[in-house]
């Protein structure tokens, strides 16, 4: 069974740095695209960076410059390096992933910045 494993959430202070990460493992086999959405108290959720298998990043304009994604596809792994982090940038953090048809979802990690 495919599943994602989130970590690297926690509380920071405005401009300070954090980096997710995301382990999937089970019935994946080439992993097209991973990304990392996020979803604010009372707001949709939004896509803030994908990755597909040759590397091309697709970035939420409002992380543009601040925000990193990458992939280690070795280890079916994929990595969210945030930095200059704003009040704005607090939500729960999803990673996701598909394979074709197959599409799974991280069980999600807070992420919280104090002003």
């Amino acid at each position: 069974q495919a599943q994602l494993v989130e970590s690297g959430g926690g509380v920071v202070q405005a401009g300070g740095s954090l980096r997710l990460s995301c382990a999937a493992s089970g019935s994946f086999f080439t992993i097209h695209v991973m990304a990392w959405f996020r979803q604010a108290p009372g707001k949709e959720r939004e896509l803030v960076a994908s990755i597909n298998l040759g590397g091309s990043t697709n970035y939420l304009d409002s992380v543009k410059g601040r925000f990193t994604i990458s992939r280690e596809n070795a280890k079916n792994t994929v990595y969210l390096q945030m930095n200059s982090l704003k009040p704005e940038d607090t939500a729960v953090y999803y990673c996701y992933c598909r394979e074709r048809a197959l599409e799974v979802w991280g069980q999600g990690t807070l992420v919280s910045v104090s002003s």
